[in-house]
């Protein structure tokens, strides 16, 4: 019997409506002005450049280890390299300035809502599990797209300090909800990350397919097997009750 159900985010309730490659530059140009207005003599387009190569960076370095440091950190590393020290409260008001940018695109799956209302009216409990560097982000897109009343729980790698697929960060979610592995399942659109993840520690994993063509995947589609694949969040209750009903061959 499943009795927890656990999401991802981005691309598996919410989806981004534009291309990172436009959007990921305007961002940092307003964090750089941010700084910029707060008295820091930074030079604008040079640091803006060096901002999005620290990103990209660390992105690629998260993927291999699995550790997740926030995007502040980042921040004030790389300003500290270049002479420059920035309290708490302006680099956080910079960041707001960055993820306004981004938090713009992203909307909500129209079955998001329905699916969520009708897992609850199966008597199924929810968490989100969410991959990402910084966790005030996190929490506005939820709210943004008026999830968070489904979610008992919402881990993000942020706060926690380790990425999907790292068993730390599913344990985290079993034991906060007191369950065994085989009593829950996680929807996540990325193979090397949810489904993996959820695959080693013992737990059921459905992948959504919708936006789930990416390189990342299409590298995994031979060594990492989902227990279930859906192309919509709106099969994901109906696939639930397949799986809780007995099989002919159990009940003869």
């Amino acid at each position: 019997m499943i009795r927890v159900v656990f999401f991802d985010l981005g691309s598996t309730l919410i989806y981004f409506d534009a291309s990172w490659l436009e959007v990921m530059p305007r961002a940092a140009a307003e964090l750089t002005d941010a700084l910029l207005r707060s008295g820091l003599n930074l030079p604008r387009e040079d640091f803006t450049l060096r901002f999005l190569h620290r990103i990209q960076e660390y992105y690629q370095q998260r993927e291999s280890e699995f550790i997740e440091y926030t995007t502040q950190r980042i921040l004030q590393d790389l300003l500290a390299e270049l002479g420059f020290f920035a309290p708490a409260l302006l680099l956080r008001r910079a960041l707001e300035r960055f993820y306004g940018v981004t938090q713009s695109h992203w909307r909500a799956e129209e079955d998001a809502h329905p699916t969520l209302n009708l897992l609850l009216q199966q008597g199924r409990r929810l968490g989100l599990i969410s991959n990402a560097s910084d966790a005030l982000d996190v929490h506005t897109l939820v709210d943004k797209a008026g999830l968070r009343g489904y979610f008992e729980q919402i881990l993000i790698s942020a706060e926690v300090g380790v990425r999907k697929p790292h068993p730390r960060i599913f344990q985290l979610a079993l034991d906060y909800f007191g369950i065994n592995p085989v009593e829950a399942v996680m929807v996540g659109d990325t193979l090397g990350a949810d489904i993996l993840g959820a695959n080693q520690i013992g737990m059921r994993s459905i992948w959504i397919t919708r936006r789930a063509d990416t390189p990342d995947n299409r590298d995994h589609l031979d060594t990492i097997q989902p227990s279930a694949t859906v192309a919509t969040l709106a099969e994901i209750p109906p696939l639930l009750e397949r799986w809780s009903s007995p099989s002919p061959e159990s009940s003869a």
